[in-house]
């Protein structure tokens, strides 16, 4: 079994079609055909939320379709959660040495720990990245 650590720039699009959303689907049928497990830190989920409240801010999207995509993501996201607690002192080492925010850095710190593959949509982290998972790093888009 493949282990894959998903971010929000990926996650979002199982809930909300953008470009690539296809790209992303992927990764939930390779988890349902039992071939994959996918991890992210637990920090995913507020920053799926803040996606959501953006949307809602911009337009794209309204409240009541914001309230549904919110609760199916509180009641049943697809990636085991990791508690960002655990993954600190890595990610702050990351953090530091690469120049990249906490936040991406948990990503990254759990993908080392797990052994995982990154998957992406955001090349800034994916180029980062590059300098400590060298081939385990998938962008979509």
């Amino acid at each position: 079994m493949k282990f894959f650590v998903i971010d929000a720039s990926v996650a979002v699009k199982w809930y909300i079609p953008e470009p690539f959303s296809e790209q992303a689907v992927y990764y939930l049928e390779l988890l349902r055909e039992g071939k994959a497990k996918l991890l992210a830190p637990e920090l995913i989920i507020a920053e799926l939320g803040n996606v959501l409240w953006k949307k809602e801010l911009s337009g794209e999207l309204a409240r009541d379709e914001i309230q549904l995509i919110g609760e199916t993501m509180a009641n049943s996201f697809p990636a085991e959660l990791t508690e960002a607690r655990l993954l600190l002192p890595a990610a702050l080492e990351l953090a530091l040495d690469l120049k990249l925010t906490v936040y991406d850095s948990l990503y990254l710190a759990l993908a080392i720990v797990k052994r995982a593959t990154l998957v992406t949509a955001d090349k800034k982290l994916a180029k980062l990245a590059g300098a400590v998972l060298p081939g385990d790093i998938v962008t979509i888009g």
